[in-house]
């Protein structure tokens, strides 16, 4: 239980760098020729993470609850910290749509 703060903070700084490392680029290295196809491709990305963010934190609450009546205090804590990594994936989902979105309507 000492270790469930780094943990959680090393989950956290994973999931950061995957979606730094992961961001679309500018138009010209998206392989687009246009701004609609970035902005589609933005917002496809977004919606695949967004449900793999789902089914991530699905599996965590699934892992803590088998957890807790095993009274296997790791595997609770891998099920929380995977609900962690869910939440994370699934808010750069939404802020990858979001985006899409975004350069969808200033190109209109």
């Amino acid at each position: 239980m000492k270790n469930l703060p780094w943990i959680i903070a090393a989950i956290g700084i994973g999931a950061a760098a995957y979606v730094v490392m992961n961001t679309p680029g500018p138009e010209y290295a998206t392989g687009n020729d246009n701004v609609e196809g970035a902005a589609r491709r933005t917002s496809q990305w977004g919606s695949k993470s967004r449900l793999g963010g789902t089914g991530t934190s699905v599996v965590g609450k699934l892992k803590e609850g088998v957890g807790r009546v095993t009274g296997n205090a790791d595997l609770a804590n891998e099920g929380v910290g995977d609900q962690i990594a869910g939440g994370v994936k699934k808010a750069a989902g939404a802020v990858a749509q979001a985006a899409g979105q975004t350069i969808h309507d200033l190109n209109r």
